[in-house]
Formats: structure tokens, C-alpha cells, sequence
């Protein structure tokens, strides 16, 4: 499990302008993030704009993943929904290639109790090759996962390891800590309070900002898991406005734009998502050239 702490990064799939997968783009960034020194690397998460991708293309993207990766970082596969028997068999179909685990999210838009959300992942552990990493994001599921049920799927399910919590609460934070099995991770799925939890015992962040400032996030982490809130903290404070600028017009829309602007690859999307207004497009450009010294 110590794979997973640190810096992890919810990559983007970068898209041409005809809608197809950028390989070549998404083949850059993976160099870009293992260069600037982050620990592991989430594959088709939310920011990845899973939902708008094929079977065969989300195949293509773990595979392709793997292989330009070639084992140099742990590698992390975005399997959810609210599907629960669908789940069950890409997971069961799942060919490793090297994965080391899946994050998953809470279902959605089904908002379930939190008895169906307790069984929902007892079907995935059951039959789950990788081990797995709650995802918390109330924001977009439509429902929280208590922290009673959180910890009671730790306690009870050796191959559920974490939980990546996007929920923002630090009182639901508190009574995870304080309830869940000692070897529990729990990782942030929000950049603004990465560094904040981890004074509370948090193990790293799931990152979007990592797409764009690899390095400096790293760095960042790295000083809080060793205790240097201190020192830790300009940087932490001088990201503050870039992060809100990428989810001004919703995630990945702002990191995409970010990373346009880095020639790292474009900055298409697929529809329901659209481009990023002119205006936030100058006030990104801006404020990169106010922290242009933490690119690298």
C-alpha cells in the first residue's frame, strides 16, 4: 500500500480535434508526470472524461497507458459506475498490465442508501482481482459515503485499501481517521485541501493540478508527509488560484486549457463538455505566468 502514498495524478485523455484519443498526446503527458516525479498515476478517472469513451477506447487508454509507463510508476485504473453487475465483470475481465489497483467510484446518479452503497462494493471485493480505493465525490454522485460506511468496508474487506475522499468535510475526515483499520489510506481527492489533511494523517492526493505542475505538487506533498507544513506552504498558497481557475468552468476543461497552453497536447474535449470561455482562457495564461518558475 505504500505504492499509493504521495502524489498520484488523475490523468486527462487528451482528444483530437476529431474526437479520437490523442495517443501521442496522451504518450507525452505520461512522461511529462513520471518526469516532474509524481508517485502513481490514475488511469481514466473522472478528469479522464470516462463516461464519453468506448469500451474498446477505455481498453486501448489502460493498455496504451501500460506500456509507455513500462513499470517505471504504479498505475491505477478508473473502474465505476452504477452499474454494480457491470462493474463486476470488467473487473473480472481485467487484464492486470500492470496495474496495481482500482479506484472506484461511489455510484451515481442512483444515490443508493448506505446499505446499497455497503453492498455494492462487498460485490466488487468479491470478485475483484487488484485491490480498490473508494472514491468520495458527493459533488458529482448525488451521495456521500458516510464515514461509518467507509470504514466499516475497511474493516471488513481486506482488498478495499482506501478511500479517495472528495467529500470536503474535515469532520468526516476526522472520523474516518479515527474509526478505520490502522494500514487504511485515506488520500484526498481535492488539491486545495491536500496538504491540510495530511496534517491529520491523510497519506497523499489524487490530482487533478498534477496534470500541469507535477514537480512543484510533489514537492509540496512530500515536505507535508515529512512534517514540513512550513515550508511546504508558499507553494501551497501561490497554487491556490491556478487550481480554481481549472474548475471555474468544470474538470478537465481548465486543465486542459492549462495544458494547451504548455504544448503538452490540446485542449479538446468531448460533448457535454465544451470549450473554456475566452475569459478564463486569459486569466489561466495570466496567472501561469505568475507561477511560471514551478513548471519542471
Amino acid at each position: 500500500m505504500n505504492k499509493f502514498q504521495g502524489t498520484g495524478v488523475a490523468m486527462i485523455t487528451p482528444f483530437l480535434k476529431d474526437g479520437g484519443v490523442d495517443y501521442a498526446g496522451l504518450k507525452k503527458l505520461i512522461n511529462y508526470l513520471i518526469e516532474g516525479g509524481v508517485d502513481y498515476l490514475v488511469s481514466l478517472g473522472t478528469t479522464g472524461e470516462t463516461a464519453t469513451l468506448s469500451t474498446s477506447e477505455k481498453h486501448q487508454i489502460w493498455e496504451f497507458t501500460a506500456e509507455v509507463n513500462a513499470n517505471r510508476v504504479p498505475l491505477v485504473a478508473g473502474i465505476g459506475g452504477n452499474d454494480t453487475r457491470e462493474i463486476q465483470n470488467v473487473m473480472k475481465q481485467f487484464d492486470k498490465l500492470g496495474y496495481d489497483a482500482f479506484l472506484s467510484v461511489s455510484p451515481y446518479y442512483s444515490k443508493p442508501n448506505q446499505e446499497g452503497i455497503y453492498q455494492h462494493y462487498k460485490a466488487l471485493s468479491e470478485v475483484s482481482p487488484l485491490p480498490i480505493i473508494l472514491y468520495n465525490v458527493p459533488g458529482r454522485t448525488g451521495s456521500n459515503m458516510s464515514p461509518e460506511t467507509t470504514c466499516r468496508l475497511a474493516h471488513d474487506f481486506n482488498n478495499i485499501i482506501g478511500t479517495k475522499e472528495a467529500s470536503g468535510s474535515f469532520d468526516q475526515f476526522n472520523l474516518i481517521m479515527r474509526d478505520k483499520p490502522a494500514d487504511f489510506l485515506l488520500i484526498s481527492g481535492d488539491d486545495p485541501i491536500a496538504l491540510p489533511m495530511l496534517s491529520i494523517g491523510a497519506v497523499g492526493v489524487i490530482s487533478v493540478l498534477g496534470n500541469a505542475y507535477p514537480k512543484a505538487l510533489s514537492e509540496i506533498i512530500n515536505l507535508g508527509l515529512k512534517g514540513n507544513y512550513a515550508e511546504a506552504l508558499p507553494n501551497h498558497l501561490r497554487l491556490l488560484e491556478i487550481t480554481r481557475l481549472l474548475f471555474t468552468e468544470g474538470n478537465p476543461v481548465g486543465i486542459k486549457a492549462t495544458l494547451a497552453e504548455m504544448g503538452i497536447c490540446e485542449a479538446n474535449l468531448r460533448l457535454p463538455l465544451v470549450a473554456p470561455s475566452a475569459a478564463l482562457v486569459r486569466q489561466i495564461k495570466t496567472e501561469m505566468e505568475n507561477i511560471a518558475d514551478l513548471v519542471g
